[in-house]
């Protein structure tokens, strides 16, 4: 069963907080991160993507950046834009984007529950950017990410949740220059902190649902401190990391697309042709940029025009978690067979795009740098879910949750 712990937070001064919470690191370039930080000092950035304050010519990768990423973080405590709570606590967090809600708890979590598998996953990581996650944790001594979790609803823990919502004030409560409205409660009293201890005592499996890396980096930088004091008794905070666990009804997944640089040596009508061999192509009337509205359907930008893609229900009805997504079936029979991407995660020719940024980021990335661009349709929480409790994995880049976690509300420290 599940296990959260309250912590002593480490979390911005209240003054401070519209301008350190920022969003997670992965999801800009540097050329953004850099003009993000230095349009803001106060920006989580200058500790999430340190890189932001050393010359361009450093390599993001380089020591450099995770000693000044340290470097940084402790500037922020000792001016007390960071500070430390008190007593250990469980923190409701809001979010409201486009009139949606989004909320759920921040509490640790155990990395033991990643290792049984009670933490389930639904995607592998990438090695380096794991790698980058897991030196970052250890330099700061902290777990400087919050990850998202879900998990299917509990009626106490709801109206636990509701109580603090509607009678307690907020210790934040901010608008981010996106327009996303976010809002955080502290529970410290000991009798909510166990019953909700003790209600996720009793749910079987927690679902990473965005921050894989994080959260496979948290587990690498434990096992390493393990090994390091063999005298460990797991009540250590080395043993535990930060989540946002939020119910399933609360989440919404967006669309993660896909463009890729070349054909693969195919000229347009060739590719086209070889599409059109498993599925019904056609190109949209007007050329309207095409969105996807249902399952099995795709839209593909290519050479100035949009197409649709039908799969059809012989590759959408399959009984297979995974073969029947939309996003298997892109890859198998275009990315792969046509295209010739194996391995996604790998390989340079292939880049993903968030659906945050709209179809008109498609248009622009093949008008730029890429050749062709496929718009998905999103892939459910429900088939996240099924996914995971079939110990099976999607293909990379299946999912892409709204509204992002902020990074820089929480932090949490190793010793």
């Amino acid at each position: 069963m599940a296990i959260i712990k309250p912590f002593r937070a480490v979390r911005p001064a209240k003054n401070y907080v519209d301008m350190v919470a920022e969003l997670p690191y992965d999801v800009m370039n540097r050329e953004e991160a850099k003009k993000m930080g230095e349009e803001n000092k106060y920006s989580f950035i200058h500790i999430d993507r340190a890189e932001v304050d050393l010359d361009d010519n450093v390599d993001e990768h380089d020591e450099a950046v995770y000693l000044k990423a340290k470097e940084n973080l402790d500037k922020f405590k000792d001016e007390k834009i960071l500070i430390k709570e008190k007593q250990e606590c469980i923190y409701i967090y809001r979010e409201i984007m486009d009139g949606r809600a989004q909320t759920g708890l921040v509490a640790c979590v155990s990395v033991d529950d990643n290792i049984n598998g009670v933490i389930k996953i639904h995607e592998y990581t990438k090695p380096d950017k794991e790698l980058d996650r897991t030196n970052h944790i250890k330099y700061c001594n902290a777990n400087t990410g919050t990850i998202l979790l879900t998990y299917k609803n509990r009626e106490k823990v709801d109206e636990i949740i509701d109580y603090y919502v509607k009678n307690e004030l907020p210790i934040y409560d901010f608008i981010s220059d996106d327009g996303v409205f976010h809002t955080v409660w502290r529970i410290d009293r000991k009798e909510d902190l166990k019953e909700l201890v003790d209600e996720f005592d009793k749910i079987p499996h927690l679902y990473i649902a965005d921050g894989h890396h994080r959260s496979a980096s948290a587990v690498n930088v434990a096992k390493e401190k393990r090994d390091a004091n063999p005298n460990y008794t797991g009540d250590e905070e080395f043993n535990y990391y930060i989540a946002m666990i939020a119910p399933e009804n609360d989440l919404e997944v967006m669309d993660y697309n896909r463009v890729v640089k070349d054909l693969n040596g195919n000229t347009k009508e060739e590719f086209l042709d070889k599409i059109a061999e498993k599925f019904d192509v056609e190109k949209v009337k007007g050329n309207t940029p095409y969105k996807p509205q249902k399952k099995g359907d795709v839209g593909m930008f290519l050479d100035g025009d949009w197409y649709r893609i039908e799969f059809g229900k012989r590759y959408t009805k399959v009984r297979d978690e995974v073969k029947s997504l939309d996003i298997s079936i892109l890859q198998d029979n275009i990315l792969d067979n046509i295209l010739g991407i194996k391995d996604p995660r790998r390989d340079k020719r292939i880049d993903f795009v968030g659906g945050i940024r709209g179809i008109g980021e498609l248009e622009k990335r093949v008008n730029n740098d890429m050749k062709v661009a496929f718009a998905m349709y999103p892939t459910g929480i429900e088939e996240l879910i099924a996914v995971a409790d079939a110990n099976k994995i999607m293909p990379a880049k299946s999912t892409w949750f709204e509204p992002k976690v902020r990074c820089g509300l929480f932090l949490h420290d190793l010793d």
